[in-house]
């Protein structure tokens, strides 16, 4: 199966342009970056995919042995960039594909030229053996995983919206329940196991091409000292804090967060 069709892989822009990949985060697809790829059109080759499980991909390529962790989702990345002979590639990762961006350019950094994590979290509990606050209970994450099991869709019109941040625009909110709740929740609910019980704070420190951090305010499934963790963990990063609220800046603050992506390159 050719990842075209795995992944519905779409690409524009001239082939002698530096192509920029964007993923999207969880119950997210490549939908969810259509405010902030035309800025880059006319000087970038512009690569969108979706996740299995997410948008137009091909539900039967799910595998558990493959997705059941951020590695196989990052040997799909992998996949696309070589089916498609991509080099000097610009990642941008938002929510947990920053960190499957990072394990694909740690894996083999020769075929990147920079990771841009929007919103990143390496891991989202709090960890008490040594003092690192990810934002999250281990018993929160649980009762949310077990309110997700139960009622994926009730789970979804719920969490969206705190998800999205910014109350006075509830059509941002409603926009992203509706791309949940288009998700297949059979995988959607592997890959909440897979993205919040995740652990990839040792694989910062193996990232070695330049990187940058973009850190919304008022975050709540990243919040700030963790995208600051990000940063000091991270060789060669450079840590911007956007004035956007909530996750996902691509949707609610579109020109800030290109604007901050374009001054970092």
């Amino acid at each position: 199966m050719s990842t075209t069709q795995r992944n519905a892989v779409t690409i524009s822009g001239s082939e002698s342009h530096r192509p920029m990949l964007f993923a999207h985060g969880y119950g997210c697809d490549q939908n969810m970056w259509r405010l902030v790829t035309p800025a880059f059109q006319d000087t970038h080759r512009i690569v969108l995919f979706d996740h299995v499980g997410n948008g137009r991909s091909d539900l039967s390529a799910y595998r558990d042995s493959r997705h059941g962790t951020l590695g196989g989702y990052s040997e799909d990345v992998l996949e696309i960039i070589h089916e498609n002979d991509l080099r000097d590639v610009i990642f941008v990762g938002h929510s947990v594909s920053a960190m499957i961006g990072v394990l694909a350019a740690v894996r083999e950094p020769d075929r990147f030229a920079g990771i841009v994590m929007v919103g990143p979290s390496p891991r989202y509990i709090d960890d008490e053996t040594d003092g690192y606050v990810g934002g999250f209970q281990h018993t929160d994450i649980e009762q949310m995983l077990e309110s997700l099991d139960s009622n994926y869709l009730g789970w979804s019109s719920a969490m969206a919206p705190v998800i999205m941040g910014n109350p006075d625009r509830p059509e941002l909110g409603e926009e992203l329940t509706n791309s949940f709740c288009m998700t297949d929740p059979e995988i959607a609910k592997k890959f909440a196991r897979v993205t919040f019980l995740s652990d990839n704070r040792a694989d910062l420190p193996r990232l070695r091409v330049p990187s940058l951090v973009l850190q919304c305010s008022d975050d709540v499934i990243a919040p700030t000292v963790v995208g600051e963790y990000v940063h000091k963990n991270t060789p060669e990063s450079t840590f911007m804090a956007l004035n956007a609220t909530g996750h996902c800046p691509n949707l609610s603050a579109p020109e800030e967060t290109v604007d901050a992506i374009k001054s970092w390159l």
